[in-house]
């Protein structure tokens, strides 16, 4: 039996491979979603890629996955710089002693100043940037290593 890790992404995430290419890559959003399905195959993992560009929703998922035993790897994208509402319910995550792995495929300290705080960082099990997408096989490999420790 697998074990389902939910993979949520925020706000223009959906535009990957339109965005800015030369910061996000070239490939989309329907390819992040095989990829990060194939590697949860490989690590025994039921992996489901979601993303919204509300606020909102993501909250509501976070909640879930605290009701349903679910770990999470996020990509914040923008909230991770302003939302508490989300750094709070990612809080719960992790008070349930559930992993959550915070992604990010460029390096948000290497760009703007505004991007260099993360409100979601404090409480997350651990953060891996600027790996583009391979960043995401990363943290399913570490909530894998989490789950079996």
């Amino acid at each position: 039996m697998s074990t389902k890790v939910i993979v949520v992404n925020g706000p223009n995430l959906g535009r990957l491979g339109v965005r800015e290419p030369d910061v996000y890559g070239h490939q989309d959003l329907e390819t992040l979603r095989r990829d990060c399905t194939e590697w949860g195959r490989e690590l025994g993992l039921e992996v489901e890629v979601r993303q919204t560009d509300d606020e909102a929703e993501i909250i509501g998922w976070m909640h879930r996955a605290v009701d349903e035993q679910t770990p999470v790897v996020m990509n914040p994208a923008a909230f991770t710089h302003y939302s508490y509402g989300l750094s709070d319910a990612a809080h719960m995550v992790t008070d349930a002693g559930l992993p959550l792995m915070e992604v990010h495929i460029s390096n948000p300290a290497s760009r703007d100043a505004f991007r260099r705080y993360s409100v979601i960082s404090p409480v997350a099990t651990g953060t891996i940037t600027g790996m583009g997408f391979y960043g995401y096989r990363l943290a399913l490999e570490s909530v894998a290593h989490l789950l079996n420790d």
